[in-house]
């Protein structure tokens, strides 16, 4: 039973071991998982100043100026080309970056021409291929989507709602898609979240790691049962305000490199969970979000039912995996930890909701009747 100040009891502070331990006696996913760490366990690598700039007049014949953009794992730069134009190039010379480039080429591609979708544009090489494969690295370029980052942009009830209307006219769009590599080891991937419990050691003690642990043993025992019940496809998996652009024309999406094989709900638990900002309203904004979302993409009975957990249980994720990692690489604390204090602050928003009235307030935001 929930206290009444929102926190988990010590009973449920004792229980999230329980079900951890029972978890880990069955899941078969733990090898998933280690290999999905390892692939954060690291810093973009490095390359020579001038290798970037030999990939982009190789491989697309073009000359510019290249920045080097902020990234967790593989290289971003800005590209400025000659002419005037702007492109992101992306490039690794990591082994495991060239399942992602794969991905993220190949879903960008399956979005070329979906009515009302904006993301940017992949653009072919020389040879004719979404992607270059180069002297034991890889990457590939896509155009630079104009416009304000959302974490940016005043969050109004408009803007939030068309939010939620383009991630549903996304996911729409990615429905039918199958790129390579979407099964690929990735640590925000459901699979990953029954084991994420091994990284509570690196919260500081206090409310948030009480409210962590409460969610996960909510997940463990009351989510993820179901979860192989809900619609799968493939998602963008990590559609956070640092993702999403207001073009003035639209939501843009950007950077899917954390995408692959999810149940489409998810995306909408993640974008959800980062504007629940405002403790006057149930959700904290959220309503909004979900609201613009089942306009066009009606949530199941189901999929309502299980939002609220899956919302608490991705704030979780959020907060154990990047204070793991900025842990291991305390110099980028800041870029990792850019999205944690909102997590922190939705999942005590979140906390003051027990099932029945989550549940309840999901439903009236995606226009469902009462059960």
């Amino acid at each position: 039973m929930k206290s009444r100040t929102g926190d988990p009891t010590d009973a449920e502070v004792r229980e999230i071991g329980i079900l951890a331990g029972n978890q880990r006696a069955t899941c078969d996913d733990r090898a998933y998982f280690q290999a999905a760490a390892e692939r954060l366990a690291m810093l973009p690598d490095a390359s020579e100043p001038d290798v970037p700039v030999l990939l982009l007049e190789q491989h697309y014949g073009q000359q510019g100026a290249l920045t080097a953009l902020s990234s967790e794992v593989e290289r971003t730069f800005d590209a400025r080309l000659a002419d005037g134009r702007a492109f992101i190039l992306k490039t690794s010379s990591r082994p495991q970056a060239l399942e992602s480039f794969q991905f993220q080429s190949a879903a960008l591609a399956g979005l070329r021409g979906a009515d009302g979708v904006m993301a940017p544009k992949v653009i072919d090489t020389l040879s004719g291929g979404l992607m270059f494969e180069h002297e034991g690295g890889c990457g590939y370029l896509q155009t630079r989507m104009d416009g304000i980052p959302l974490h940016m942009v005043p969050r109004t009830p408009e803007i939030l709602r068309e939010v939620g209307a383009a991630l549903a006219r996304l996911n729409l769009a990615m429905k039918d898609t199958d790129p390579p590599a979407a099964r690929r080891p990735v640590l925000w991937n459901i699979a990953c979240w029954p084991w994420l419990v091994e990284l509570e050691r690196y919260l500081s003690k206090g409310r948030t790691a009480k409210l962590v642990r409460s969610a996960m043993a909510e997940y463990i025992r009351d989510i993820s049962p179901h979860i192989a019940d809900l619609d799968w496809q493939v998602t963008h998996n990590d559609p956070s305000p640092f993702n999403m652009i207001d073009t003035g024309k639209g939501i843009g999406f950007i950077d899917f490199g954390d995408g692959g094989w999810n149940p489409r709900v998810q995306d909408l638990a993640i974008a959800a969970g980062h504007f629940v900002i405002d403790p006057r309203t149930p959700l904290g904004g959220a309503e909004h979000v979900i609201a613009g979302y089942a306009s066009l993409a009606p949530l199941s009975e189901l999929e309502a039912s299980l939002l609220l957990g899956l919302m608490r249980a991705r704030q979780s994720a959020l907060v154990l995996i990047n204070n793991w990692r900025s842990h291991l690489f305390p110099a980028a604390a800041p870029y990792i930890m850019k999205n944690v204090k909102r997590a922190e602050q939705g999942l005590a928003v979140l906390a003051l909701l027990d099932v029945s009235s989550g549940e309840a307030a999901i439903r009236a935001a995606a226009g469902l009747d009462p059960p």
